[in-house]
């Protein structure tokens, strides 16, 4: 099986030494993983085409009827040929022969399928698909038909879809922050259903508003109960534009890697899914029309992308993924929308304050007990309204609870009344006001003070409603006097049963005083970006940089004539090599000067290391060099040996010396 290997490895490079340098070129720019490896000859190149990660990437590329052509000559193995091929696939009309030669003719260019003689040859490390083997060629399908349309259509069709997502995830990302949302190896349907029912929207785009938060980094699991809380950086975005908003999540949008449609749990951990390459290669195919053009039929569109590219688009997930695109506003009546463009080229920050209102400062407080705000409502009014009011579907609405946890939070009624007549644009409804008097003159009839613990109330009669209260029997209830109970239970879980049973208790300290209740807001830290499967790892090479490329590997490969070196020039270089591996400290130019002066039997002047920091001169002439140590005389024709190791500098004699007669 090696020599298989090797021997299959070897006809890719020899079929590669007989390109030119434009095919290589060709070639390079269809496999850029391997072109940005940079090899160093076509044997090189050979190998990093048949890497399983190049082959994968360029199998993955193919469109249907390419990966039907390769699937058949993988099959036929060594009686692979055009004509075994055409019948296979029952290529027997025109278009069928034509739609082959296409295939062929792309599989060579990718280097995957090339001709050897009359046969055909394969990439080692190629596999047939699982599965049934093709009976015939995939034609393409009909080219999605293309009309006329106005090019702010699709933009004005996309505001309302981008400000309900704008809204919805910025509501979920307080349902966080409020209410429980835990997840065992995924948020499951009835936890899903659940949110759902909070956020007054359906499961598909719930899940989709959860993924998208998680992508856009505003909400992570935390490590320690997996439990979904807002991150660090949730918090600006609450408080930023919906403009800016929008961008974020516009930009997150594409780096989702999970595949859509796919049956699973929301946040359950994925792996190798092609979810982002399927998103943005519904972008691309958008972008691909003009801007006064649109797609008439939908399903046009999802068969080419089926086709074109089988391994990253199947039908299910691309029809999710284009309504997905059209649920924040890329996509809009069958065209790409000025936000979907910008997302391709990183820029969605400047579009999208087109498709978002500006956000409300007022918001109309209806005598139904709801508030409603004209678009996105900015971070004070949010922020006074969620404290006295419930989210509700296009809005708020007031209820008792409601009111009472402001109360609870430690605010009087009037303070309540004067922030809502703040963000009111019509002023506070009558009804909105007794609701909440009528809260606040229960509240507090009942305390808690933390005595471990006591129960008072200024009513001896609703003290013994309490007391009889059977719901409230895990307390262990007992009366102190008339007006005062003992709870076996601490003052914190007193105070929710006490709650859950109907009252409106409030927290007291020992004197009697009022407790405001403090609940801790939990921060976690967004989870770290993963790099999806489109993003490139480093910048793609320009085209002079391919081109420079091809030609230097098809340069190497020429074979040229040998230069013989003169026998001189030869000795210096041999004794070049030799002093450099033998000295440490000598600098390039000085084994250089100490090798010519042993050729040609001129003198230099060097100093040689005769002690600790001692150093001794001589003005020698070289006359041998070996073992590592160097024969010289010395200007009176001794004959002296030198370590090279122990010579510590080298060059010219500051006076001419005539160098000693050899002795022949």
């Amino acid at each position: 099986m090696h020599n298989r290997r090797v021997g299959r490895k070897s006809a890719l490079a020899g079929w590669l030494h007989e390109l030119d340098a434009q095919d290589i070129r060709d070639i390079l720019a269809l496999r850029k993983d391997a072109a940005d490896t940079h090899p160093h000859s076509l044997r090189g190149l050979a190998d990093e085409l048949t890497a399983p990660a190049s082959l994968k990437r360029a199998v993955d590329g193919l469109d249907r009827a390419c990966r039907d052509v390769l699937d058949a000559v993988l099959r036929l193995g060594a009686d692979a040929s055009p004509d075994s091929v055409a019948e296979t696939l029952r290529c027997n009309g025109k278009s069928s022969r034509a739609e082959l030669r296409r295939a062929l003719e792309r599989l060579r260019a990718h280097a995957l399928v090339w001709p050897a003689g009359d046969r055909l040859r394969a990439a080692t490390g190629l596999r047939p698909a699982e599965g049934d083997p093709p009976r015939r060629i995939t034609p393409p399908p009909r080219a999605p038909r293309r009309t006329g349309q106005h090019k702010g259509f699709a933009d004005r069709a996309a505001i309302h879809p981008a400000t309900s997502t704008v809204d919805g995830i910025t509501r979920l990302v307080e349902l966080c922050d409020n209410d429980v949302v835990t997840t065992r190896g995924g948020v499951g349907v009835r936890e899903l259903r659940r949110i759902a029912g909070a956020l007054r929207a359906d499961e598909t785009r719930t899940r989709l508003w959860l993924e998208l938060a998680v992508e856009a980094r505003l909400l992570a699991v935390a490590d320690q109960d997996r439990r979904v809380l807002p991150t660090t950086r949730s918090d600006d975005w609450r408080g930023a534009s919906p403009a800016d908003r929008l961008a974020a999540l516009a930009g997150a949008w594409p780096r989702m890697t999970w595949t859509p449609a796919k049956p699973r749990p929301a946040l359950a951990e994925q792996s190798s899914e092609h979810g982002d390459t399927t998103r943005r290669g519904v972008l691309e195919q958008y972008a691909g029309l003009a801007e006064d053009e649109a797609f008439e039929h939908r399903h046009e569109v999802v068969a080419e992308l089926v086709w074109a590219r089988p391994a990253a688009h199947s039908p299910q997930a691309t029809e999710a993924a284009l309504v997905e695109a059209e649920t924040i506003g890329l996509v809009a009546l069958g065209a790409l929308t000025a936000l979907g463009r910008a997302v391709l080229t990183g820029d969605e920050s400047r579009a999208a304050a087109g498709f978002v209102p500006p956000a409300a400062d007022r918001a109309h407080l209806r005598p139904d007990l709801t508030a409603v705000a004209a678009g996105l409502p900015g971070r004070e009014l949010s922020a006074a309204l969620d404290l006295v009011a419930d989210p509700a579907a296009g809005g708020w609405r007031f209820t008792g609870a409601s009111v009472r946890r402001a109360l609870d939070a430690g605010h009087t009624p009037d303070e309540v009344l004067a922030r809502l007549a703040e963000v009111a644009e019509h002023g506070v409804p009558q009804t909105l006001e007794r609701l909440v008097r009528e809260v606040a003159r229960r509240h507090g009839q009942v305390t808690v003070t933390a005595v471990a613990c006591c129960v008072r109330a200024d009513d001896p009669n609703l003290v013994g409603e309490i007391v009889r209260h059977r719901s409230l029997a895990a307390l262990d209830l007992h009366r102190l006097g008339p007006t005062v109970l003992a709870s076996a239970r601490p003052a914190d879980e007193t105070l929710a049963l006490l709650r859950a049973a109907g009252y409106a208790p409030a927290a007291a300290g020992p004197d009697g005083s009022p407790v405001v209740e403090r609940v801790p807001r939990r921060r976690v830290e967004p989870a770290g970006r993963k790099i999806g499967s489109w993003r490139p790892w480093r910048a793609p090479l320009t085209d002079q940089e391919l081109n420079r490329l091809a030609l230097a590997l098809v340069e190497r490969e020429r074979p040229r004539p040998k230069l013989v070196p003169p026998r001189a020039e030869s000795r210096r270089m041999g004794a070049v090599r030799l002093l450099r591996d033998q000295s440490l400290v000598l600098r390039d130019t000085e084994v250089v000067l100490l090798a010519e002066a042993l050729v040609t039997g001129t003198s230099v002047e060097i100093d040689v290391a005769c002690g600790p920091r001692a150093t001794s001169r001589h003005v020698i002439t070289p006359v041998d060099h070996a073992a590592g140590n160097l024969t010289a005389k010395d200007e009176t024709g001794e004959s002296h040996e030198f370590p090279v190791g122990h010579i510590r500098s080298v060059r010219q004699p500051r006076t001419p010396v005539t160098p000693p007669a050899r002795i022949r």
